[in-house]
C-alpha cells in the first residue's frame, strides 16, 4: 500500500508543478520578452522485486524555457535594423518637407527675386521697381536664413537625442551586467534561472533598439555585449559607459565616446544600428551635405550678384555697391576654421573664398606634423595638395585632376601650431546663415553699364557701334580708372585705307580686333573689337568689347566714354538677370556646373530620392521584424488556448493522482479492518 501511496503522491507533486508552470505562463502572457516554460517529467527509479521491476511514480526534473538563440538573435538584429531605418526616415522626411515646401523653399524666393530684376530692368530709373528688388532680396535672405535655422534646430535635437540615448544605454548595460552576475550565481546552483534569462534578453533587445550590439555567451552563462567594430559594452558583471558630447573637430556635432576603465575612445563613425545609428547616419550622409549644398548656393549667389553689381554704375554714376553681405566678412571667415579641441598650440585660422564657383559641398581637414601641412577632403577622404605662400597662407588643390583643381578658398593660419594640431575647414557650412542684404538705398543698385559709345552725327557711312561690354575688370570698378581711360571722350576715327580705327589712347590702353579679322575691320560685316586697359596708378585691368556694323566711310568717328548719364541704362541689370541661367555653382575642374535653380533642384531631388528609398527600406525592415517576431513567438510565445487546454489536462492528472491515493487509503483501511 505504501508504494501505491507514494506513487500517488509523486503524481500530485508533478501535476501541481505542471499547473504552477502553466499558471506562470498565463500570467506572463503580456510580459515583454517572456518565453513560455514547460515542466519536464520523468519516472522515478523502478524497484526490483521477484516479479521484476515495478515503477515508483514520477518526478519533475526541470522547468524548461522554450527559446531559441537563433530566433532571438534574428529578432534582435531585425529590431536594430528597423529602428535605425525608422529613425533615419523620421529625420529625412522632415528635411524633404522643408526643402520642397512652397513657403520655406528657396526656389520660390529665387524666382521672385529675378522677376523683380526683370521688372526693374524695363524701367531702371523707377524707384518703386528698385525698392521691389531690395524687398525681394530681403525675402530671399530670409528664406536662406530660415532654412539654415531649421537645419540647425534639427542638428541640435539630434545632439539632445544622442545625449538621452547614451544615458538609456548606460542604464540598461548596467542592468545586463547585474543579470549576468545573478545568472552566473544561479547556474552555479545547478539550474536555469528562466525568468532572469528572459529579463536579460529583453533588456538586450531594448538596447538594440538604441544601438546595434553583438552578443557572445560565456561558459558561466553571462553574455558579453559589443558595439561598433567590437568595442565592449558589457563584459561579465562590468559595464562600460557611453557619453555624448561636443565633437573635438566640430563642437556643433556631438560625438559618442566609450569609456572602458577610465580610458575613452570615440566610436561615432563605427556605430550602426538602432536609433542612435540612424541619427548618426542621417547627420553624416544627409544633414551635413544639405548644410553645405545650401551654403554653397548661398555663397555663390551672393558673390556673383555682388560682383556683377560692382561692375556697373548706380543712379549717381558711382560704382555699384554690394547688395548681399560680403562672403569674406572677417567674422564669417574666422568661423569657417575650427581648431581641434585637443590642439596644444595657440594657432587659429580664417578662410576666405577666392573663387566661389570652384567651391564643393565638402568639408576639409588640415593637419600639421611640426614641419608640413597635409589635408584631405572629408566627403571622399581624398588627399589634397597643400600650397603654402607667405607666412601661413594655405591653398588646397586636387592632385587627381589635370591640372590640379583649386578648391576655391585660401586659409590663413595665425599663431603657431604644434605638431599633431589639426583644423577642420567648413567653406560653405554657414553660407545660408551668413546670407543677408546690406544695401539700404535703392538708388545704389548699379543697373547701368560703366561705358558708353556713340557715332558722330555727321558720319557719312552706315557704320554703327554697339555699347561697350565690360568682359573683365575689378569689382567694384574704380570710377577714377574710367576717367583716366576715357577722359571726356575717346574718339576713334575710321581709316578706309587700312580699314582700322585710329585714335589717341591713354597709357596702358590697347585696341585689338577680335573677329572676323584680327588685323582690321571687315566693312559690311559685324566686327568685334576689344579695348584693354591697365591703369598705371592702380594696376586695375579692364577689358571692353564692342562691335562695329555696317560700312563706315573714311573719317567717320566713334566715341567711347564713361557712362556719366546712364539713368535709363539697363545693361548691367540685364547681366544680373543673365546670372539666373548661367552655370556658376560647382563649376569644378571639368567645367561642369549648375545654375542657382538647378543646384537647389538637385538638392531637393537628391533628398527626395533618398527619402523614397529610405521609406521602401523601412517598410521592408518592418516586415522582416514582424516575421522574426512571429517566428520567435511560434516557439516562445504564450498561447492562452494551449495553456487553457493544459490546465484541464493537468487538473485531470491531479484528480487522477488524488484518486490513486484514495484507492491506496481504501485498500489500507480494508487491510486494517481484516485484522480487527
Amino acid at each position: 500500500m505504501a508504494d501505491l501511496l507514494s506513487i500517488g503522491l509523486s503524481g500530485l507533486r508533478s501535476a501541481q508543478t505542471a499547473l504552477t508552470v502553466t499558471g506562470h505562463n498565463i500570467t506572463n502572457v503580456n510580459t515583454p520578452g517572456y518565453s513560455r516554460q514547460e515542466s519536464v517529467q520523468q519516472t522515478n527509479i523502478a524497484q526490483f522485486t521477484g516479479a521484476g521491476y515495478i515503477g515508483s511514480g514520477s518526478q519533475v526534473v526541470d522547468v524548461r524555457r522554450l527559446a531559441s538563440d537563433f530566433l532571438t538573435n534574428q529578432v534582435r538584429t531585425a529590431t536594430s535594423s528597423n529602428t535605425e531605418l525608422q529613425s533615419f526616415k523620421s529625420q529625412i522626411e522632415q528635411l524633404d518637407s522643408l526643402l520642397s515646401n512652397s513657403t520655406t523653399g528657396i526656389s520660390p524666393a529665387l524666382q521672385k527675386f529675378f522677376a523683380s530684376l526683370q521688372t526693374a530692368s524695363q524701367d531702371p530709373s523707377s524707384t518703386a521697381a528698385r525698392e521691389a528688388v531690395l524687398s525681394q532680396a530681403a525675402g530671399l535672405s530670409d528664406s536662406f536664413n530660415t532654412m539654415y535655422d531649421q537645419l540647425d534646430k534639427q542638428n541640435s535635437l539630434i545632439n539632445q537625442q544622442l545625449s538621452a540615448l547614451t544615458t538609456q544605454v548606460n542604464s540598461m548595460a548596467a542592468s545586463v551586467a547585474s543579470y549576468n552576475d545573478a545568472i552566473a550565481r544561479a547556474r552555479g546552483a545547478g539550474a536555469e534561472p528562466n525568468d532572469l534569462l528572459d529579463a536579460r534578453e529583453e533588456t538586450i533587445r531594448q538596447i538594440s533598439e538604441i544601438i546595434g550590439v553583438q552578443s557572445v555567451e560565456q561558459n558561466d552563462g553571462s553574455v558579453s555585449l559589443f558595439v561598433g567594430t567590437g568595442q565592449p559594452l558589457v563584459v561579465g558583471n562590468t559595464a562600460s559607459t557611453l557619453t555624448a558630447h561636443a565633437g573635438v573637430d566640430d563642437p556643433t556635432k556631438f560625438q559618442i565616446d566609450l569609456s572602458i576603465n577610465g580610458v575613452s575612445q570615440t566610436i561615432s563613425s563605427q556605430i550602426s544600428g538602432g536609433e542612435m545609428g540612424g541619427l548618426l547616419a542621417y547627420r553624416d550622409t544627409t544633414l551635413d551635405k544639405t548644410y553645405n549644398s545650401l551654403g554653397q548656393m548661398a555663397t555663390v549667389l551672393a558673390d556673383t550678384v555682388n560682383k556683377q553689381l560692382g561692375q556697373g554704375l548706380d543712379l549717381a554714376g558711382r560704382a555699384g555697391s554690394p547688395l548681399f553681405s560680403d562672403i569674406n566678412d572677417p567674422t564669417a571667415a574666422t568661423l569657417r576654421v575650427l581648431a581641434n579641441a585637443n590642439n596644444t598650440g595657440n594657432a587659429t585660422g580664417s578662410l576666405d573664398i577666392t573663387n566661389s564657383s570652384l567651391l564643393t559641398t565638402s568639408d576639409y581637414k588640415i593637419s600639421y606634423d611640426g614641419t608640413n601641412y597635409t589635408a584631405r577632403r572629408l566627403s571622399d577622404n581624398a588627399a589634397m595638395t597643400v600650397n603654402v605662400s607667405g607666412t601661413g597662407t594655405l591653398t588646397l588643390s586636387d592632385p587627381s585632376t589635370t591640372p590640379a583643381t583649386d578648391q576655391g578658398f585660401e586659409v590663413t593660419i595665425n599663431g603657431t601650431p604644434n605638431a599633431g594640431d589639426s583644423f577642420t575647414l567648413q567653406p560653405t557650412r554657414r553660407g545660408a546663415f551668413d546670407f543677408g542684404t546690406d544695401l539700404q538705398s535703392a538708388d545704389q543698385l548699379a543697373f547701368a553699364g560703366s561705358a558708353r559709345a556713340q557715332a558722330t552725327t555727321n558720319n557719312r557711312g552706315t557704320g554703327t557701334i554697339s555699347q561697350p561690354n565690360l568682359t573683365s575688370g575689378p569689382s567694384p570698378i574704380d570710377v577714377t580708372d574710367l576717367q583716366d581711360l576715357f577722359g571726356t571722350g575717346l574718339p576713334l576715327t575710321f581709316d578706309s585705307t587700312t580699314n582700322t580705327l585710329n585714335g589717341t589712347l591713354p597709357a596702358g590702353a590697347t585696341l585689338s580686333y577680335v573677329s572676323p579679322s584680327t588685323t582690321a575691320l571687315t566693312p559690311g560685316q559685324s566686327n568685334t573689337l576689344r579695348l584693354d586697359y591697365t591703369d598705371p596708378s592702380t594696376n586695375n585691368t579692364y577689358s571692353y568689347e564692342f562691335t562695329i556694323n555696317g560700312t563706315p566711310q573714311s573719317g567717320d568717328t566713334f566715341t567711347l566714354g564713361q557712362n556719366t548719364a546712364g539713368v535709363a541704362d539697363n545693361r548691367n541689370a540685364l547681366k544680373l538677370i543673365d546670372l539666373q541661367t548661367q552655370k556658376t555653382v560647382g563649376v569644378g575642374a571639368a567645367g561642369t556646373g549648375a545654375t542657382y535653380n538647378n543646384a537647389y533642384s538637385g538638392l531637393v531631388e537628391r533628398v527626395g530620392s533618398l527619402t523614397a528609398q529610405v521609406r521602401v527600406n523601412a517598410d521592408a525592415a518592418e516586415t522582416v521584424l514582424t516575421q522574426a517576431q512571429n517566428n520567435r513567438d511560434s516557439l516562445s510565445g504564450v498561447s492562452l488556448d494551449e495553456e487553457a487546454a493544459n490546465l484541464v489536462q493537468f487538473q485531470q492528472y491531479y484528480n487522477a493522482s488524488a484518486q490513486v491515493i484514495k484507492v491506496a487509503q481504501s485498500l489500507f483501511d480494508t487491510l486494517i479492518g481484516a485484522f480487527n
